[in-house]
């Protein structure tokens, strides 16, 4: 990975200057009506992105537990009868000088170093080595933890899925069932950080800073966009701003476009123009202050819309609820964004929730998201026989050769996004990000429109169906009463 500092660049600045230059160039696709570009983007597009970014948080919450098993080690080879006789102790390093034999000793005011009472931190620091059955390549082996890490990741997940479809179960009133569902995952993260405070196992914690002030002594609270840079890296930045604004364009409009589903059933008009000038200005802030960037959240901003969809009361036992619309409303943004605001007076709080619990989260929050994607509903088709296949629309009109294929084509795609981001050649993910809307004209060639229609069309699966369905049952009517007539 390069380093700026090899080349004698300040990141920070740096960063400064290209967030500038894809700040104005949002500004600029908001004045030329670029957002009107999102006609181009229909299923197929939203879908391939919006799978890989579920697809990242999911494995990135796996990564992230699997990386707790290389910071607390379990010996995979241990006997019960030796139990009494594993031992771990710190001894001095084989080659070591006479300087390092003697920092201990002068930092605590001691004759000699007495190397087998140092601790994991100190042993490491003064470049001891562990030796002992119970010790691993990088220190002493802590199984405890990190097995309890793992039942904290999975009840986490698995608790944030019963709570948040507690709703539909028989047990308490309609009222206390809702609000169960809809504070599942804070009552799932409030749940667990009790437990792990009783059980008491010294789990990993969210690492906050103490005080409310830059992370690091060396900057401001304001960045400088040249600083210690040359001159010209305020114009070289406006290449690397050209692939962020294609990037965050695409995310913007995607997460738009996903939001405002017909099946979501909004009243309220869109604001595509005004999304993206936000997301301008935020970037732009941002950038000065240091902090991170301001983006659509794909996976959030579908959580959000999941958390506000309105449903009907069951009248009859058994009855399933109605889908029936979302609450439009602007409170739970701003209070969102508020209480992010006053996370950084309660660090003290935070410092209290153990990481596991988050990925945990963050895993619940991947696949919650990957509901009602069509592209995994037509991947198990693949492994399911036709009598067992459920009556799709798509499937009424479209062979199920033409199915696959298109599956294929969009599942490629996602496998190929996927690849670049994890490569070396991560930089051109944004155009490759763009190029899914020319994958999908290139589909015009292979497909007919009335194929494309049903298997690439905005319009709900279930209103389609409903229709169809409908049109059904009126040629069936006419087509009786034609007989009827003698006709």
């Amino acid at each position: 990975m390069m380093n700026l500092n090899d080349y004698g660049l300040c990141y920070l600045s740096l960063r400064t200057s290209i967030g500038l230059w894809t700040a104005f160039l949002c500004l600029l696709l908001v004045a030329t009506d670029a957002s009107s570009m999102v006609r181009y983007i229909t299923r197929f597009t939203e879908e391939a992105f919006a799978s890989l970014i579920c697809i990242i948080f999911i494995y990135e919450a796996l990564q992230k537990l699997v990386h707790l098993g290389e910071q607390f080690p379990i010996n995979m080879h241990n006997q019960l009868d030796n139990l009494t006789v594993y031992t771990c102790r710190c001894s001095p390093p084989a080659n070591a000088s006479t300087d390092t034999l003697h920092q201990w000793s002068n930092t605590n005011a001691t004759s000699d170093i007495r190397w087998d009472e140092l601790t994991v931190k100190a042993c490491k620091e003064f470049g001891g080595v562990f030796e002992g059955s119970a010790c691993g390549p990088l220190g002493p082996y802590v199984p405890d933890v990190l097995f309890w890490s793992v039942i904290l990741f999975f009840t986490t997940f698995f608790l944030s899925s019963f709570l948040k479809q507690f709703k539909t179960k028989q047990y308490f009133p309609t009222k206390v069932r809702s609000t169960i569902s809809d504070f599942a995952v804070f009552l799932t993260i409030t749940i667990m950080v009790l437990l792990d405070h009783l059980v008491g196992v010294p789990s990993p914690k969210l690492h906050v800073p103490d005080r409310f002030q830059p992370t690091s002594s060396s900057r401001g609270w304001l960045i400088s966009p040249l600083g210690t840079n040359p001159w010209w890296t305020l114009l070289a930045a406006a290449v690397p701003a050209l692939l962020c604004t294609i990037l965050i364009f695409m995310d913007q409009q995607i997460t738009a476009v996903i939001v405002n589903r017909k099946e979501n059933k909004l009243k309220k008009g869109c604001g595509y123009h005004l999304d993206l000038l936000v997301v301008a200005v935020m970037l732009g802030v941002c950038s000065v202050m240091g902090l991170p960037w301001f983006v659509a959240a794909t996976v959030l901003s579908i959580s959000h819309v999941n958390s506000l969809k309105l449903e009907s009361g069951c009248a009859a036992p058994g009855e399933q609820p109605r889908f029936l619309g979302v609450r439009e409303q602007r409170v739970t943004g701003f209070v969102i964004f508020l209480l992010m605001g006053c996370s950084v007076f309660m660090t003290s709080a935070l410092k209290l929730i153990p990481m596991p619990v988050l990925y945990g989260v963050f895993l619940y929050m991947g696949v919650s998201s990957l509901k009602g994607i069509q592209l995994f509903d037509r991947i198990k088709l693949f492994c399911m026989p036709a009598k067992h296949q459920s009556d799709l629309i798509y499937l009424r009109y479209v062979p199920l050769w033409k199915v696959h294929a298109f599956t294929c084509v969009q599942l490629t795609c996602l496998i190929v996004l996927w690849t670049i981001k994890a490569s070396a050649a991560a930089v051109v993910f944004p155009m490759m990000v763009l190029a899914l809307v020319f994958i999908r004209k290139l589909l015009d060639f292979c497909f007919t429109k009335r194929e494309l229609s049903w298997l690439d069309d905005l319009i709900p699966e279930s209103k389609k169906k409903k229709e169809d369905d409908k049109k059904k049952e009126g040629e069936g009517g006419e087509t009786y009463n034609r007989s009827a007539l003698g006709v």
